[in-house]
């Protein structure tokens, strides 16, 4: 017969330990293992191990230097970000794994919501610490209480992120007030030219990326190699701004020998800031980032009927498995000439 007990041991300087006793009262021997089993006459107890006290913020620390060796700056980054606002939100008190409880995680979504933070953002958070969760539980470091099962982890629809063709002209005619609201305008319409490229792309582009009239560059997100055709409009934009240095295309990284990651992301919030005041300078009723830059290239293109599969594959998209069997046959001549007619929209007088 199996009997269970359940023994907390409190020892100075160190938190309580829970220690699992079985006891088996047929075992008729008395005699002790390396396995931290003890039998005696009748009985037999095992010591469970105890499990590791380790806190929800350090398995959050651990997946973040986890990703960084792997290279995966930008996962690490969205961890970080979620490890600091859980931080603010429990005033960086470090917290138990058997602390994250559904009232815990509920109290914290109310607290992103007070401070107005959008439901995207909200769920975004749920879902890397939701992860972290289901690492422990992997580990045996908990048992699953479904802290998360009521608090929002979806995907709610977001604000339009596109102009149209008449507001693309508007910003190209715009006169800059200042060098910052020239470079933001420019790289704008760059990114406009180049079929939506992402910013993160666009930075680290290399003067040797441009060959024979084509513009040949890796994703960073998705790894997909793309290649653009090169024109006119591109290379005034190239023109206008005398290199810093003898590797990047655009005036983004100057420095090749310190971090370029941090000079991007510096380079993208001063030019999101200027793309704004430009924005109420032109009376638009709404935001103006170099991501709607990428949003509107797609929107136009659309409109002006070209075939969805083109568009996916102008722009590097790969989440949609059809699509990307399809894509796999279309020329890229198609492409580029595409792209040509929706640049030429913008230069029509």
């Amino acid at each position: 017969m199996l009997l269970k007990f359940n023994l907390s041991v409190e020892s100075p300087g160190r938190q309580e330990q829970q220690f699992s006793f079985l006891i088996d009262t047929e075992r008729q021997s008395f005699q002790p293992d390396s396995e931290g089993k003890i039998s005696f006459a009748n009985t037999s107890v095992v010591i469970a191990q105890p499990r590791p006290t380790l806190s929800f913020q350090h398995l959050v620390g651990e997946a973040i230097s986890e990703k960084s060796k792997q290279g995966h700056v930008r996962t690490a980054e969205t961890y970080k970000s979620a490890l600091n606002s859980f931080n603010r939100f429990v005033h960086g008190r470090a917290v138990a794994l058997n602390e994250v409880t559904s009232s815990l995680m509920t109290d914290y979504e109310n607290y992103l919501k007070q401070k107005g933070v959008c439901m995207n953002s909200i769920s975004f958070y749920m879902r890397i610490l939701k992860a972290i969760y289901r690492r422990a539980i992997n580990r045996h470091l908990v048992d699953d209480c479904m802290p998360f099962k009521n608090v929002y982890t979806g995907v709610a629809k977001t604000t339009k992120r596109a102009v149209g063709i008449d507001v693309i002209r508007k910003i190209k005619s715009l006169e800059p007030l200042d060098e910052k609201e020239r470079l933001a305008r420019d790289m704008f319409l760059f990114s406009f030219y180049t079929r939506g490229m992402s910013f993160i792309d666009m930075a680290y582009l290399k003067k040797k990326d441009l060959k024979d009239g084509f513009l040949y560059y890796t994703r960073k997100k998705t790894g997909q190699n793309l290649c653009i055709k090169w024109g006119p409009h591109m290379q005034n934009i190239v023109d206008s701004y005398p290199s810093c240095n003898d590797t990047y295309l655009l005036p983004i990284i100057h420095d090749d020998g310190s971090d370029g990651r941090n000079q991007y992301k510096y380079r993208l919030c001063v030019i999101n800031k200027s793309l704004n005041a430009m924005a109420r300078r032109l009376s638009l009723s709404c935001n103006l980032t170099m991501y709607v830059a990428r949003h509107s290239w797609a929107s136009i293109a659309r409109s002006i009927d070209i075939p969805l599969s083109i568009i996916s594959d102008a722009m590097g998209h790969t989440s949609e498995k059809m699509t990307t069997i399809y894509l796999k046959s279309i020329d890229q001549s198609r492409i580029h000439n595409e792209n040509d007619r929706l640049i030429n929209l913008i230069h029509q007088d």
